[in-house]
Formats: C-alpha cells, structure tokens, sequence
C-alpha cells in the first residue's frame, strides 16, 4: 500500500487541491479509504488527516469500512421508483443473498441506494463500481447477479449493461447547428476579443444551469473587477491568476442535459471555456465532472487531447500567443458541490461547503483567484455566439429571455430525452412534443424548482415566469403527489451538507413531519407546523439547497391543500375542548401567505 499511495501522491504533484482525485483512486484500489493511506497522505500532502477523514466523511462515494469489490448503488429518484426500483432492489438484494445498505458476508459485492445517477430517460438505473447500468429489470439483474457470483471483471461484462443513449429529439438552434473545433475561436480573433464579448452581450446570454445571470457582465467583472474599486485595485486586479471553471455537476433529479452535451458536444464545451478564457486572461480551466458521469471520463479526456494536438489547447493557441489548458475533476457523490461556491471548495481538495457570499467567484473564487463559473450548456451557447453572432441568438426566444433552452424531459410520457425550446414555449407544447398524457403536473427545476397543475400548461419556460436549469418530469393522473413530495424532501435531508442548523436539522424535521402527515398521524396544527418549518428552513438557510428545500411542500400544499388534509387522523375531542378556538389560532397562524391561506380555508 505504501508503494502505491506514494505514487500516486507523487502522480499528482503532492498537491493538496487534488486530494479528491487521489481519494478516488484509493477507494477504486482498496474498496474504502484504509486508516494508513489517510496517515500517509497526511504527510505527503501536508495536510491533517482530521481534513482528510472530513472529506472522506462528505463525499457518498467514500468509505472508511471496506465495501463490495463490487459496489452496486441503484439510484433512488423518483423516475427510478415510478418505474419500480423500489421491488427491483429487492429482487436483486434476494439474488446476491445481501441486504440493502450491507456488505455480503465473503465481501464480493455491497447493495445500497445512491441519489439520482442523472440517467432518468432510461432507468431504473445504478452504478456499479462508479460505472453507469441503465434500463434495469428482472433479465439483467439476473444477469449481473450471475456475472457477479463469477467474479467477473468489469471490462468481460456485455456492453448493452453499460449503453447510455443520448435521446436527443427535437434538437434547435445550438443542436441542431454544432460548430467546428477551432471556428468560435477563430471568429473571436478576426472580430477581436473586445468585439467578441459584446456580441455575446447584445444576445443577452444567461447562466443556463437555473440563476440566469448575464454571462458577458460575469466576464467582464472577473476580468475588470468590481466597480466599487480603487484604480489601484483594479490594476492590481487586472494581473491576477484568473481560472475557468465549467460546472457539470448536474445533481438535480430529472436533470441530464449536461450528460448528453459533453457526450455529443464536447468540443463545443471547451471551445466556450476557451473562449472565455481569452476574454478574462486566464490560463487554466477546470471541468468539474459529477461522479456519477464516470463513463464520460476517458471519451472527455480523448478530446482534450485531440484538441491539443490540433493546436486549440495548451500554448499559442492558434498562433495567437493564448496559453491555456483544461483539467478535469471528478466529483465524488455530493448533490451540494452544484453550487459554485462549494464546488471550488470540492475543486480546492475539500469539503464542498457553501462558502459565505460577498465576496463572489468573479473576485475570489479558486485559489482565492478571480473565476468564472459557468454551466455546460452556458460555455456551448457562447461559443455558437462567437461564430453565428449575437443577433442570430437574440432574435430567439422573449424579451427577457434569449435563444433557447435545453431540457431533459423524463417521467410519465412516451419520448423521454433531451428537447430543445426557444424561450416562450408553453408547457403545453412540451408535453404534446413528447408523448404525455392526462398528465396530473409537471415538476419545473427538478425539486428545487416549482411543481405546475394541470391548469397552468399555458405558462412559458422563460425566465421571468417559469425559469429552469433543464429538469423537466412529468406525473400522469396515476401518481400520488404525497409520495411525490415525501421522495424529494428525503433527498433533500439526505443531501444536507449539515454546515447550517435550519438546513441540517430543518430538513430532517421537514422529514420527519411529511412522514407523520402522510402516514396519517397527523392533526390540522402539524400541516399547520409543517408549513411554519418550510418557511423556516426557507429564509434562514446559509446556501440555496435549504432555500429551495422546502418548495415541493409549498408548491403542492398551495396547490393541493385537501391532499394533506385527507391524511389528517381524526380525533375524538375531549367534552368541552375549544375546537373552533384551536383552528382559529392554527388560521391566525396560517395567513402569513398564500399557500397556508389555501390550508386555512380548506380547514374550514
């Protein structure tokens, strides 16, 4: 072991900002994180190994007890459970003779769960040793079964157990017109830099992974600085290290865009990372890759290579005196590090806690550095700018709301995959396009986001009324919303990075609370405690993961207030006690807005 970790720390420089990486080659060796390597990478990389147990402690894909030589996670997203993970777990925890969340007994194979695996158009769906399975049922657990049972090596399995499909369906402006490696490039350097970012201004490009900030003002504040600066400072500045950072941590269930894009469409990615680089002034990028997209890795690193050879990576890009280059990072199993602040921590060798903003990545982002952090889809559009013009772009889509965007659709409707829409598109088109009906609702965003009645299909996917990341699932009239709900509050507290009371301890009374209500123990004052917990969780939370948490239960009790009431237990009241008192204080309390109002009058 010694030889090996010693190589490996020396592999990397000895660097600390790559412990994640190094970690993730000792789980592949040994199957957990063994005591004497986190004491030798303790000195190698100078760092404590009370840093090194936190970091293996926070990343799901860690272990500090052994598990399986095959580590078999079935994701548990709640496409994975409407097209039956929960009895094929089962059925697969019977046939390996191991219990879910164990290791079996000669340590050949472990079971458990794992958050979404983003290959919702095609589960239920797992992973084994970090590698992607897809469409499972009975014929092909029974088949890793056997393959496991024989000790089979990963690279004798059949290929069909691996195969991830794109799905693309109605590609649109940015897909259905790829780019050639090295055209955005080009067109920046015979329209000038300066030029180049205020084309990508006039399109009025927005962050495509959720927030929609302005790309170009991104840009140009890591570049120039805050306005609030002295001249000096901005000098100063202005000479800095600045870094790229693309963000293809993509842990939004229902979300798979981005998989698809850097499958299909990875030039175009680095193209826009190296395109911003130019404009910023910087030298080094990072593609931070979910753990999960495992697959993605070797193709990715494939054409990071064939892009150096040809001259569009590394120094002189293009003769044009830009040296710059990409690394990739995988993630190792935490839904939190897709928020930019925690995702350099996770680059940085760490924990991937949300850091306190002000101050923002454009100022002092990796390293302390001045970084741009942006989406996949983000950097691909940027790119298409460069060659097409901002024009081209921003005569698609709403006043507010430029070009197109990208949505992986999944869930209840015959065409599950990626669809590409200009901004403005209703709901209602989007269901027709891909084969939903009698749809009960739709959730926007992914969990995070909003779940939409049936009798709000006329909204638009646009910024400034339903704005999204990409996550599109639908629900027919078959589903239970509760369970719905109940699905996306679990992940949520299990999620939780702890770093903050109303999250870590919020949502697992959210938890706890949905779990009372729908399991019908519950009365009127613990609906009316459970919304009191949503906003709690909602306005003191430290980053957007509890902001957000407490959504499926808002949006559904505005919504569906009956549903929570038909779960409420009854109750024989004792002679004399104050019923109409009782629920007049639980209205009282409620009416602090819209969605306990509904609750309120539902009461009465």
């Amino acid at each position: 072991m010694k030889k090996f970790i010693q190589d490996l720390a020396e592999t990397h420089r000895y660097q600390p900002t790559h412990l994640l990486p190094i970690l993730r080659s000792v789980q592949s060796q040994y199957h957990y994180i063994p005591q004497e390597a986190i004491e030798q990478l303790a000195q190698l990389l100078n760092i404590s190994r009370t840093q090194i147990i936190g970091v293996v402690e926070f990343y799901s894909f860690f272990h500090l007890s052994p598990r399986g030589q095959y580590e078999l996670l079935i994701s548990d997203s709640i496409t994975d459970h409407m097209s039956g993970k929960k009895n094929l777990i089962s059925y697969l925890a019977e046939k390996l003779k191991v219990a879910v969340g164990d290791v079996r007994q000669d340590g050949v194979v472990s079971l458990d769960n794992t958050s979404c695996t983003g290959m919702c158009d095609q589960g239920p769906a797992g992973l084994v040793n970090g590698h992607a399975l897809t469409r499972l049922d009975r014929p092909r657990l029974d088949l890793i079964s056997d393959l496991i049972n024989q000790q089979k090596p990963l690279n004798e399995w059949p290929a069909e157990l691996f195969l991830v499909e794109d799905n693309i369906y109605q590609p649109g402006l940015l897909l259905a017109n790829p780019i050639q490696p090295g055209t955005a490039l080009r067109a920046m350097y015979k329209r000038g830099v300066p030029e180049t970012l205020a084309e990508i201004s006039f399109a009025e490009l927005r962050g495509r992974g959720g927030a929609g900030y302005n790309t170009a003002w991104k840009w140009h504040l890591c570049y120039e600085g805050p306005e609030e600066d002295s001249f000096c400072d901005i000098a100063t500045h202005r000479q800095q290290q600045r870094y790229v950072v693309c963000n293809a941590d993509e842990g939004e269930p229902g979300t798979f865009k981005d998989r698809v894009l850097l499958n299909s469409y990875a030039h175009e990615v680095f193209e826009g990372m190296t395109l911003c680089a130019a404009i910023i002034g910087a030298q080094q990028g990072f593609l931070y890759l979910r753990g999960e997209y495992l697959h993605l890795y070797e193709k990715l690193q494939a054409v990071l290579d064939e892009r150096r050879q040809a001259g569009l990576l590394g120094s002189n890009i293009l003769k044009e005196g830009l040296n710059f280059d990409i690394e990739i990072c995988l993630g190792a199993g935490a839904y939190i590090c897709g928020e930019e602040s925690a995702l350099i921590e996770s680059l940085e060798g760490k924990m991937g806690i949300p850091r306190n903003r002000p101050p923002y990545p454009v100022t002092q982002g990796y390293l302390g550095k001045p970084t741009v952090v942006n989406n996949v889809e983000t950097f691909m559009a940027a790119a298409s700018i460069a060659v097409n013009g901002g024009d081209w772009f921003a005569n698609v889509g709403t006043e507010k709301s430029k070009g197109t965007k990208i949505l992986s659709i999944c869930g209840d409707c015959s065409q599950p995959g990626i669809y590409e829409y200009p901004f403005g598109t209703t709901i209602q088109t989007v269901l027709n396009d891909c084969g939903a009906s009698d749809v009960l609702g739709v959730q926007i965003g992914g969990p995070s986001g909003t779940f939409i009645s049936n009798k709000e299909f006329n909204r638009q996917l646009a910024f400034e009324d339903l704005a999204t990341g990409g996550s599109f699932i639908v629900f027919n009239d078959s589903r239970n919303i509760l369970e719905i709900v109940n699905n996306f509050t679990h992940f949520f507290a299990h999620e939780s990075c702890g770093f903050c009371t109303p999250c870590r301890v919020g949502t697992s009374l959210l938890k706890k609370q949905l779990d009372k209500i729908i399991g019908g123990h519950g009365s009127a004052g613990d609906v009316v405690a459970l919304e009191e917990l949503c906003q709690l969780v909602k306005t003191q939370s430290h980053c957007g993961l509890g902001q957000t948490a407490a959504n499926p239960v808002l949006s559904t009790l505005q919504r569906y207030p009956e549903l929570y009431q038909s779960r409420l237990k009854k109750i024989s009241y004792e002679p004399g006690f104050d019923l109409d008192g009782a629920l007049e204080t639980a209205r009282r309390l409620a009416k602090r807005n819209d969605a306990s109002a509904h609750l309120a009058q539902a009461e009465e």
